[in-house]
């Protein structure tokens, strides 16, 4: 009788016993990649959707145009990062999925992100803030160790760039605007400040990534951040405002008041009609 049971035999103890560790830590990895993924593609999507709401409110047709452009750049990134979270955390979930079948407790955005937009000051504090962050992490994520993250970041560090240069100039054009402009450019930068430290909190997740080369040291990055954003002000004539306090709870679920009608709003048309197609 042919030996076809050999075919089937299982591996040697020894080299299961080699194959199991290198399995669990490669899902592990992939595991933290995921979670770093969904964190940035929630914050492209949540602050995306907050500047949609701009179309047709903005001061200027000039303006309107360039929130809505920035708009649909955040989104486009949103997408990439999203999937690719969908991709490794193994449950097969779309972009769609995961941007309009979540409820609010299970995004993970910074809540700077989801702050109101309030007056037009409120809203370029709050881009001056995030794209100054989100530009610094893109540059150090494409000199990651994931190739495929690194490639997205490459792009979306020269997007962003546009992003944080239309915030300066805005800074600069309010702060040394009138006396009613700067006195609500300083204002909307003391309601945003509180909401800034979150992007830099450390977790188990992020030191994993650090440690694997993935994600830059993130005490660097604020070093570098608050050195970029305070340049900007310098030349505005404002100062960077020292908070009392600070914000948290976005990356853990916990989100302000105001996250739950915008996330019902975008979600709106999906749960209307699931699994409709355009």
């Amino acid at each position: 009788m042919p030996e076809t049971g050999r075919t089937l035999a299982p591996p040697p103890a020894g080299r299961a016993a080699e194959t199991v560790p290198e399995a669990e830590a490669c899902h592990a990895a992939d595991a933290d990649l995921a979670a770093l993924t969904l964190r940035l593609g929630d914050d492209a999507l949540v602050l995306g959707q907050r500047l949609c709401q701009w179309i047709t409110r903005a001061p200027t047709i000039e303006e309107d145009l360039a929130l809505s452009n920035i708009a649909l750049d955040l989104v486009g990134h949103a997408r990439a990062l999203l999937a690719r979270s969908g991709q490794l955390d193994g449950t097969g979930r779309s972009e769609d999925d995961l941007a309009f079948g979540r409820p609010d407790r299970e995004f993970r955005n910074a809540l700077l992100t989801e702050l109101p937009n309030g007056d037009f000051a409120v809203t370029m504090a709050r881009q001056l803030a995030h794209t100054h962050y989100a530009v610094l992490l893109y540059e150090a994520l494409a000199g990651g160790s994931d190739r495929e993250l690194a490639a997205f970041a490459a792009r979306a560090a020269k997007e962003t760039a546009f992003h944080r240069r239309h915030a300066d100039l805005w800074t600069v054009r309010l702060g040394l605007g009138t006396e009613e402009s700067t006195r609500r450019m300083r204002a909307g930068l003391e309601q945003v400040w509180p909401y800034t430290a979150e992007l830099f909190d450390e977790d188990d997740v992020s030191d994993r990534l650090v440690a694997a080369g993935v994600l830059p040291p993130l005490a660097a990055l604020r070093t570098a951040w608050e050195a970029s954003v305070a340049a900007v002000l310098d030349r505005a004539g404002l100062t960077v405002p020292a908070p009392s306090w600070q914000g948290r709870g976005g990356r853990q679920g916990l989100h302000t008041e105001a996250f739950g009608p915008l996330i019902a709003e975008m979600q709106s048309v999906r749960r209307q009609f699931p699994g409709g197609t355009w």
